[in-house]
């Protein structure tokens, strides 16, 4: 499988879960106490899967090997995308910040969890539409068969020392699970 080709099946993974983030979100809101596990299942997807995993492909691989052949990180596609992954940290982070609020008795934090989850849904919908259909086949255009053969090697690399054995498909797993719990919206 070419690199991008993985990240774009990675991307079907993030899309499933952004699928059933709202209703997580509403059943916390609705005050199903088994929502705040799922909930914080999503979260740990989207910190490890999405941000350790998949954005440190992107990052520490195949950002570099673009730069490297002349694709431009200030002003281009590449800047762009890494304001976009310091951006979904960021409502990782509140998401996660108003879930312990909640579980410790602040129902105001519900309003931070709900904008944050709508945020961050809305911003990787784009952020994944821009790197499948423009950063991608530019990674595609640019890119040596070598240098995409070498990208593989370390795309597995990352996602073993960042994630561990087994954990994409523990990941997959639970998505699954969620899925079933809560269906696809």
């Amino acid at each position: 499988m070419k690199p991008t080709e993985e990240l774009v099946h990675e991307h079907h993974a993030v899309l499933e879960a952004l699928g059933v983030l709202e209703q997580v979100v509403q059943s916390i809101e609705d005050g199903k106490d088994s929502a705040y596990k799922d909930f914080e299942n999503l979260l740990d997807f989207f910190k490890g899967f999405v941000d350790r995993c998949h954005h440190g492909k992107e990052e520490d691989a195949l950002f570099p090997a673009m730069m490297k052949q002349g694709v431009k990180k200030e002003g281009g596609p590449i800047g762009v995308l890494l304001a976009e992954h310091e951006d979904g940290r960021k409502h990782v982070r509140a998401m996660a910040a108003g879930l312990a609020s909640v579980i410790n008795g602040n129902t105001n934090a519900l309003v931070q969890i709900r904008e944050n989850a709508l945020s961050y849904r809305e911003l990787l919908f784009g952020h994944i539409e821009k790197e499948n259909n423009v950063l991608f086949p530019m990674a595609e255009r640019v890119l040596s068969e070598k240098v995409k053969a070498g990208l593989v090697e370390k795309f597995e690399r990352i996602e073993r020392e960042r994630t561990g054995e087994g954990a994409h498909e523990a990941y997959h797993t639970m998505l699954e699970g969620l899925i079933k719990a809560y269906g696809k919206k």
